[in-house]
């Protein structure tokens, strides 16, 4: 898939069209234009498509659909979906001055609150381990990790201090540990394929990074790929 703007409108109206139920919408005009500004701003079709996805679902919650959906109701959702993969894979916007590095403290929102960042994670553990998309040899990691977290859900609310730090540490670890199985559970085309599509993610915004900082873009936007495939929460707190 090209990535200049036309490729990409053309995709997300293919997309949009089949959220839609196979109406399609055109993406002409104004729409064209904002759909434009996201390729150049370098969002990855798949994030794209989750923002999309994130509008759907809380239109369908607000019960019956009375008409086809537009582009341009979703860009908020995109833009909220393309921040969270910046923050997670550690780059800024090529649109940005400065070292493509992850976005200042200052332009980080704020995020959810440790409980329930905490049943979130859970939730999803749950949800990953009943999709039957991981092996037995998930089972003793996830039964480990859902008593530590249930554990700490139970005195979140009042952590403070060292306490809080050391609680979010152990998060992280806990999240290393689930995404070194489940990249060892990968065989070596699917790791090289996911890798690939990593790199194409990254494309718009390598030239700007030193090797090092793209290395570990890389290997963040290898571990959310991986994360997304085996339906694995975020148990860290970004």
């Amino acid at each position: 898939m090209g990535t200049e703007p036309i490729d990409f409108c053309h995709e997300i109206e293919t997309y949009l069209c089949r959220k839609n139920d196979g109406h399609l919408i055109r993406v002409t005009g104004p729409s064209f234009e904002l759909v434009s500004s996201w390729a150049v701003q370098g969002i990855p079709l798949k994030v794209a498509y989750a923002g999309i996805d994130r509008y759907f679902e809380r239109y369908y919650r607000k019960g019956p659909r009375r008409r086809p959906v537009k582009i341009d109701f979703c860009e908020a959702d995109v833009l909220d979906v393309f921040d969270e993969w910046r923050r997670a894979v550690g780059v800024t916007s090529p649109e940005n001055r400065g070292p493509a590095l992850s976005a200042p403290a200052d332009e980080k929102p704020r995020g959810p609150s440790l409980p329930a960042h905490l049943e979130r994670v859970l939730l999803k553990l749950t949800s990953a381990r009943a999709s039957g998309k991981l092996s037995d040899r998930f089972d003793a990691l996830i039964d480990r990790a859902s008593g530590e977290l249930e554990t700490a859900r139970a005195s979140a609310g009042g952590v403070r201090g060292e306490a809080r730090q050391a609680l979010l540490a152990r998060l992280t670890a806990l999240d290393d540990e689930l995404i070194r199985e489940a990249r060892t559970a990968l065989g070596d085309q699917e790791l090289a394929l996911l890798s690939r599509e990593a790199d194409d993610e990254l494309a718009l915004f390598r030239e700007r990074m030193t090797s090092d900082a793209f290395a570990r873009a890389r290997d963040n936007a290898v571990s959310r790929l991986v994360r997304e495939r085996f339906g694995l929460p975020t148990v860290t707190l970004i």
